[in-house]
């Protein structure tokens, strides 16, 4: 693949490989594929989703709001394969968890082996990273650009590179591709709106579950002049980014007296509920920047403390900190400007401009001849930890396919019928997830 002219990368169309192995990976990649070509170009973008338990149904496609682009399933042999193909794509987007970013990373460096011209490969995180730094970075670490999502994850990214000894060129700070929206404005035309964004794993236990549930609910109850919205990720036996052992739909349906009328479970794209929420509440979701980047008033909950497992640690000096019983007593937080702008929202600058510096250093990684892939980890740097990672994706410990993981080829009768036992297979990891496994716990407690 000849690298590419300044002129040519602004004629045509780049081609674009995205993988994303679920609904909120292919949200992230997917946008971010188009904010680092426009507006001055366009982009050809192949979607693919890696095939597993996060796997997205169509509805959660649409709930992505990403428009423009559409994925496939594929497994990471076939994503191997398509993008070992000549010519094929100028860049490689891995929207995916740290381990198979990491093992894609060498399967491509095997891919391209002894080639004169490769396709740029870019990584980076879906949200907040507030958990698993180290690990996650290092399995990043290999790919041409590792974007960080705001001033404060770039100076924490190149630290921690810089610290093991690892290249720290490849960090660019860019911001989420998903922020964007209408600034907000309170409206007399409709209720004081506030949304509860819920988490599929956090918090973890069916106890604290039902406190926040009870709690939104009772907000609602103590002001019934107010809408309260609880924004839910998936529908039971859909799948996100993480497990979600006890959806809030289960534990609606045992609530007393059920839900008042101006609370009600909605589903959507996050924009379009942010469009009409007055208040924005969560322990630690993602959506918690898309509100703050809007200006929409923001809490993130200390009700059940202010703990790394629950991800709301890393709002300490936000200003959003809060409790229910504030809420409820009628609080609004404020969100010091400071913070917002060092974590990429809400800064003085426009939007658009914080993607400027990502599109300047991937137009000249597109000119560039490229250097072979080469991550951190190796056999010599990780020979403990690598072989076991390639393995899981069917991978050697030098990133070649692994002859005895590979299956039948696809397609014909044989094809069609292991779609259907992966369909029911998945099913019933889902049923046992949900289902079983609580029934186990409580039981256990007993």
């Amino acid at each position: 693949m000849p690298s590419l002219t300044n002129r040519e990368a602004a004629e045509r169309p780049l081609r674009i490989a995205v993988l994303a192995d679920s609904d909120t990976r292919w949200k992230w990649g997917a946008l971010t594929a188009q904010r680092l070509v426009e507006p001055q170009g366009t982009a050809v973008i192949d979607g693919m989703l890696l095939r597993g338990r996060a796997t997205p149904t169509e509805r959660q496609l649409q709930d992505t709001g990403v428009r423009g682009a559409h994925a496939r399933e594929v497994t990471a042999s076939g994503f191997l394969a398509a993008a070992g193909q000549p010519d094929a794509y100028d860049v490689v987007l891995l929207s995916c968890v740290g381990g198979t970013v990491q093992a894609m990373l060498h399967g491509l460096a095997h891919q391209w082996r002894g080639r004169e011209r490769r396709p740029t490969v870019v990584t980076g995180y879906v949200g907040v990273v507030y958990e698993k730094l180290t690990d996650g970075l290092l399995l990043r670490h290999g790919a041409d650009m590792v974007l960080a999502n705001s001033a404060y994850d770039a100076e924490r990214f190149r630290a921690v590179y810089a610290g093991v000894g690892a290249g720290t060129d490849g960090v660019v700070e860019c911001a989420l591709p998903f922020l964007g929206g209408a600034r907000y404005t309170p409206s007399d035309e409709r209720p004081h709106t506030v949304t509860f964004a819920v988490q599929p794993s956090v918090p973890e236990t069916r106890q604290d579950r039902l406190y926040l549930l009870r709690r939104a609910v009772g907000h609602a109850r103590k002001h019934p002049e107010r809408e309260v919205l609880i924004k839910l990720r998936s529908k039971p036996g859909e799948h996100t980014t993480h497990v979600e052992e006890l959806p809030y739909q289960r534990l609606a349906e045992r609530l007393p007296g059920g839900l008042p009328v101006n609370c009600r479970l909605v589903y959507g794209h996050m924009g379009e509920v942010l469009d009409r929420t007055d208040l924005l509440v969560t322990v630690s979701s993602t959506a918690a920047l898309e509100s703050l980047h809007r200006s929409v008033p923001t809490a993130v909950l200390t009700d059940l403390g202010v703990r790394e497992s629950l991800g709301n640690h890393y709002f300490v000096g936000s200003g959003c900190l809060t409790s229910w019983d504030r809420l409820d007593a009628g609080e609004v937080p404020r969100a010091d400007p400071e913070w917002t702008a060092r974590q990429g929202v809400a800064a003085d600058e426009p939007y658009e401009a914080a993607f400027d510096t990502a599109r300047k250093r991937l137009a000249e990684l597109l000119c560039a001849e490229l250097p072979p892939v080469a991550p951190y980890y190796t056999t010599t740097t990780a020979g403990g930890y690598l072989p076991g990672i390639l393995a899981r994706h069917g991978l050697s410990p030098d990133g070649s396919p692994d002859p005895s993981a590979a299956g039948a080829p696809a397609g014909g009768v044989g094809g069609a019928a292991r779609r259907v036992v992966r369909r029911a297979a998945r099913g019933a990891y889902r049923q046992g997830v949900q289902r079983v496994a609580p029934v186990i716990r409580r039981m256990g407690g007993l």
